[in-house]
């Protein structure tokens, strides 16, 4: 269904597929066409990375950027020692300090892609709610933050009600995140203006305390808006993998493996896709959302190729475009059911060639976790060295298993693969 803002934001937000719900869709489209709006999103530094789940909210702050507006990033120093019981049945793992910190580091570069940091006038700023949270005197938080909370309205919201129904225990201190996370809008009203939250559907029960909170409070009105919880065509959640969560950090996965993933995307979710992910114009992606069978691929190919660029940058994109080529020729045209991983391991030609048995690294390259995994592997005929099978478990690497590029490839089965350069 379309429809007309005339908030320029909106209207793309809107056109792309990032809107799932709104407080009040026409108060908010009156105050984006009008100002200049600051908004926030907020996390929990229970990792040190985002991953592919948390794209879709992320791509909402860079657009909500591009149009003028000021994100602001905060990080949940003091909520994340509690835990958003959102979609969970059981308490979180209490975190240090130290993690917490660690974490928040993190994650604040793993956006640096995405959102311009900084002090000039809208650029990104970086708060923790640590600053504010852990000084509040009990008795007056209870005194001027409580007093505005149904406990009747907030046993009604899906993520308390839900754990209450399958009577699976919620600690007061989980009860009270919600209280917390609209404290934190609060806050940041009173500190920066700000007047809209983003959040991700999952988060519409705490989003609507805070703007409860702050007409309340303040005799104000603010906004809450959510994207959706993407799952792909085939109902898998987005973000994860055969092997685990797609991470936006090259450290925890290789831009290799992430351009892979987007590569081998479903062909139903390609328009969906290009549309979230890219700044392709979206009559482009109309005419790559209508090419059929082995054309298809080309569309997926930019997908891939335009998400990773946004992600790692142009020149990482070159080398993993570079890689897919020489290992699988000239546009990699593998199939979604042949997922290949491939991520490139540099070792020395001295401490390499002689000296590493084929076991040891099948080990090094993470496609076995043991030397015996590995042994099981190439006894039942599993494991292949430049797409040879491995006969003898006590090969020994020499220069003749490398190629004129110095590289070798190991496999584990048909569909892992880890790629053995010499430095």
């Amino acid at each position: 269904m379309s429809r007309n803002f005339s908030s320029s934001f909106l209207q793309e937000a809107y056109e792309r597929g990032f809107v799932y719900q709104c407080t009040d869709i026409d108060g908010l489209d009156e105050l984006l066409s009008k100002e200049k709006v600051t908004f926030y999103i907020g996390c929990d530094a229970t990792a040190d990375s985002f991953h592919v789940g948390h794209l879709v909210q992320i791509l909402m702050l860079r657009l909500l950027q591009k149009h003028g507006h000021r994100p602001v990033l905060l990080i949940g120093g003091a909520t994340t020692k509690i835990g958003d019981p959102s979609g969970r049945d059981n308490a979180r793992p209490t975190l240090t300090d130290q993690e917490i910190a660690y974490n928040t580091d993190g994650l604040r570069k793993c956006l640096e892609p995405y959102i311009q940091f900084g002090d000039e006038l809208g650029n990104a700023l970086l708060v923790n709610n640590a600053d504010w949270l852990d000084k509040l005197s009990y008795i007056h938080f209870l005194k001027g933050t409580g007093r505005y909370f149904s406990v009747n309205r907030m046993l009604t919201f899906d993520t308390v009600k839900s754990r209450l129904e399958r009577e699976q225990p919620l600690s007061l201190l989980e009860f009270n995140y919600m209280i917390m996370q609209a404290y934190d809008f609060l806050e940041l009203f009173d500190r920066h203006s700000c007047k809209l939250q983003i959040g991700g559907s999952d988060q519409w029960g705490n989003i609507v305390c805070g703007t409860d909170l702050i007409r309340r409070a303040r005799s104000t009105n603010v906004y809450g808006l959510t994207t959706p919880l993407l799952s792909t065509s085939d109902g898998k959640k987005m973000g994860k993998s055969a092997d685990g969560a797609v991470w936006l950090c090259a450290d925890k996965l290789s831009p290799y493996d992430f351009w892979q993933y987007w590569r081998n995307v479903d062909d139903r979710d390609v328009g969906r896709f290009l549309r979230l992910f890219t700044d392709l114009p979206l009559d482009e992606i109309c005419r790559l959302e209508q090419l059929q069978g082995q054309s298809l691929n080309d569309a997926k190919i930019i997908l891939a190729d335009e998400i990773t660029r946004l992600t790692h940058g142009r020149e990482t994109l070159e080398t993993v475009r570079t890689t897919t080529q020489s290992l699988f020729g000239e546009g990699a045209m593998i199939t979604a059911g042949e997922l290949l991983s491939g991520p490139i391991y540099e070792m020395e030609r001295e401490s390499t060639i002689g000296r590493e048995s084929i076991v040891d690294l099948f080990v090094k390259t993470c496609l076995v976790s043991s030397r015996s995994e590995a042994r099981r592997l190439i006894k039942g005929k599993g494991a292949y060295l430049n797409d040879q099978p491995v006969l003898d478990d006590i090969l020994i690497i020499k220069d003749e298993h490398f190629d004129e590029n110095s590289t070798l490839r190991l496999s584990a089965g048909k569909k892992r693969i880890a790629v053995v350069k010499l430095i």
